[in-house]
């Protein structure tokens, strides 16, 4: 039977995102241990108190913890997997040979793996067989979460008495958790609204208003539940908190990555210069190509997502993009 109680949380991955849901799991009374690669991460937040790296000004509670090594992580309760996407299987590999007993797992990551074309539950279930695989995704934002502003979103686990402990352990009156099993729709959610973000993100960077980002998002949305419906995901799931709810906010807000990128392609700048000046990961960058291939595999129709493609492997620049999705025949919605 699943372990339902909870007293030590930890971490896996030091970034803006993973310090912030350290915070939660802090909040709610456990003791919580982060994994960072970075020993000047793990040494300011054992020190300072604060992620000076990846999250500077937020100070974090007492009860957090850092560490670099993943031994430590394989006798906790249950893990938050924070890493990003195309680098959960390096590191759920280094991990496996120090976990010897079963343990709930929610993967905080939003992608689809690059080689394989994997979901990362499947990526998960793959290499941590021990691992009780969920996800926990929605519309968040890193700062938001830190400062304790009201935020809901989505816990998706096959496994529904597991998952309803998870969201109970985990929530707070600032952070509410509502549970789910399912476990596709809440990945093609995450998965699928950073490449529309960039869309939206170039339609800002060219000045083209609020009126056209709202066309953007609605059609971008109709793309996600055409995808998500041939894979299985429940429209309950599309229209929840994992789906629209993180479309609308990630496609509203510089403060997405993926938003901002696009931005920077609007406003002439290359993919390679974005790229360049970041240290955080955009993770629709990589989902685009991987999307606009499987869509075309299953004859799904999704030009706004293949534009983005185009645009990430500079087969088509911004302006022949979208000079072609402006002069799509017209149809019924």
């Amino acid at each position: 039977m699943a372990q339902l109680s909870f007293s030590k949380i930890g971490i896996i991955g030091a970034g803006a995102w993973g310090t912030a849901l350290a915070c939660i799991a802090a909040r709610a009374g456990h003791d919580t241990l982060i994994w960072a690669r970075e020993t000047e991460v793990v040494d300011s937040i054992n020190q300072s108190h604060e992620n000076s790296v990846f999250l500077k000004g937020f100070p974090l509670p007492h009860n957090i913890k850092a560490t670099n090594q993943l031994s430590e992580m394989a006798e906790l309760d249950a893990l938050l997997w924070v890493t990003p996407a195309q680098v959960v299987r390096h590191v759920a590999k280094d991990f496996a040979e120090f976990l010897k007993k079963p343990i709930p797992i929610l993967i905080c990551a939003k992608g689809i793996e690059a080689n394989s074309r994997k979901l990362m539950t499947e990526v998960m279930q793959e290499v941590l067989p021990l691992a009780q695989v969920g996800i926990l995704s929605g519309p968040s934002f890193a700062a938001d979460v830190a400062k304790g502003l009201p935020t809901a979103i989505t816990l998706a686990m096959a496994d529904e008495a597991l998952g309803k402990a998870l969201a109970k352990a985990l929530s707070i009156p600032t952070f509410r958790l509502y549970h789910s099993t399912d476990l596709i729709g809440a990945q093609i959610g995450g998965a699928v609204k950073n490449v529309l973000a960039i869309a939206c993100g170039i339609s800002d960077g060219k000045g083209f208003g609020d009126s056209a980002r709202a066309a953007l998002t609605t059609r971008g949305f109709a793309e996600l539940t055409r995808f998500g419906a041939a894979l299985g995901a429940k429209s309950q799931t599309l229209f929840g908190l994992s789906g629209l709810g993180d479309l609308t906010l990630t496609c509203n807000s510089t403060l997405s990555r993926n938003m901002s990128l696009g931005m920077a392609l609007g406003q002439g700048q290359s993919l390679q210069q974005i790229m360049d000046q970041r240290q955080s990961v955009s993770e629709g960058v990589h989902t685009s190509t991987i999307l606009a291939k499987w869509a075309n595999e299953l004859d799904i129709d999704m030009p706004i997502c293949q534009s983005i493609a185009n645009i990430v492997a500079g087969t088509e620049g911004v302006d022949t993009a979208i000079t072609r999705l402006l002069n799509r025949p017209i149809k019924q919605e």
